[in-house]
C-alpha cells in the first residue's frame, strides 16, 4: 500500500508530479530508490529544475478531418530551436494534434491520460522530458467542429499556424485553394474579427475616441473632429475586420470577393464564421 506520505517524500526529493510519484513507488513496490531511479530514466524528476526556465521556442500543429468537419491546433513550447527541429520533439507535437483532433479531451489531465498507439501521451511526455534536458511544455491546444467545413494552413517552419471554419454549402474541390489563400490572409494580415457583426460596442467607441482625439490635436473643431473619427472607421474596418482586407494574392479585390468565388464555385452561399490563429510565443 503507497501512502500519501511517501508520495509527498518522493515528490519533495524530486520535483516530480504527484501522479507521477505515485506511479514510480507503485512500479517499485514502494522501494524509495528504485521510485527516484524510475523517474530519471522518465525525466519527470528534472522537471521542476526547469520550471523557472524560458521556453520560447517550439512549434504549431494544425489540421483536421479528411471531411473538414473537426479541426485542432496545439502549440507546444521548448527552449532551443535545436530541440524544436529535432524529429522526436515534432513528432511528440503531432501525435499532441492528433489525440485532440480524435478525441474530445477537456483538460490537460485528460489528454496525458489519452491513449496514442500501445503509451499515452503521458508516457510519450516522459520520454521526451528524459532525451532533452530542456523544459518542454504543452501551451495550449483547442478543437472545433462544425457542419460546415474547416481549412488549415501551417506557415513554413511551423511557428504560425490557422484554422478557418466555413459555414454553408461544402467548398468544392476546385474552391478549396482559394479556402486555403483565406486561411494565409489571416496568418499574413492578422485580423481582429471576421465581419462588422463581430466588433463589439465598448471596441468601437474606443476606436472612435481615439480618432477624435487625434482630429482635435490636429486643430480640428469638436464637430468635425467627430465626423473625421467616422470617416477613420472605415480604415480600422479595412485592417481589422478580415472580409473587409484587402485580398493579399491580388490588391485589385477584397477578401469578401474571394468568398465570393468560393461561393460561386461550390453552388451555394458559404461565409467565415470563425478563426483560429497562434503564432508562436505570443501573449495569450
Amino acid at each position: 500500500m503507497i501512502s500519501a506520505a511517501d508520495v509527498k517524500a518522493l515528490r519533495n526529493k524530486t520535483g516530480a508530479g504527484m501522479a507521477d510519484c505515485k506511479r514510480a513507488l507503485e512500479e517499485s513496490d514502494g522501494d524509495m530508490q528504485g521510485a527516484i531511479e524510475w523517474l530519471r530514466k522518465r525525466g519527470a524528476s528534472s522537471v521542476a529544475k526547469r520550471a523557472d526556465r524560458e521556453a520560447n521556442e517550439g512549434i504549431v500543429v494544425a489540421r483536421t478531418t479528411a471531411d473538414g468537419s473537426s479541426a485542432a491546433i496545439v502549440e507546444v513550447n521548448c527552449e532551443t530551436d535545436f530541440v524544436a527541429r529535432n524529429d522526436e520533439f515534432v513528432a511528440f507535437a503531432n501525435a499532441i494534434c492528433d489525440v485532440v483532433l480524435h478525441n474530445n479531451v477537456s483538460d490537460d489531465d485528460d489528454l496525458w491520460a489519452s491513449q496514442y498507439g500501445d503509451k499515452t501521451l503521458g508516457n510519450l511526455r516522459d520520454e521526451i522530458l528524459a532525451k532533452f534536458s530542456e523544459k518542454i511544455e504543452l501551451r495550449r491546444f483547442e478543437r472545433i467542429s462544425t457542419s460546415g467545413h474547416i481549412t488549415d494552413y501551417v506557415h513554413a517552419g511551423s511557428r504560425l499556424a490557422v484554422l478557418v471554419e466555413f459555414d454553408g454549402t461544402k467548398p468544392s474541390t476546385e474552391a478549396k485553394p482559394l479556402t486555403r489563400d483565406v486561411a494565409m490572409q489571416v496568418a499574413a494580415m492578422q485580423p481582429l474579427f471576421v465581419d462588422k457583426s463581430q466588433v463589439d460596442e465598448a471596441t468601437l467607441q474606443k476606436e472612435l475616441e481615439i480618432y477624435k482625439q487625434q482630429a482635435i490635436q490636429e486643430g480640428k473643431k469638436e464637430d468635425i473632429a467627430e465626423r473625421i473619427a467616422q470617416g477613420r472607421l472605415g480604415k480600422f474596418y479595412e485592417d481589422q475586420v478580415l472580409i473587409e482586407q484587402t485580398f493579399v494574392k491580388d490588391p485589385s479585390r477584397k477578401v469578401s470577393d474571394v468568398i465570393g468565388e468560393i461561393a460561386k464555385m461550390s453552388g451555394g452561399d458559404v461565409k467565415v464564421v470563425s478563426f483560429r490563429r497562434y503564432n508562436l510565443g505570443e501573449s495569450v
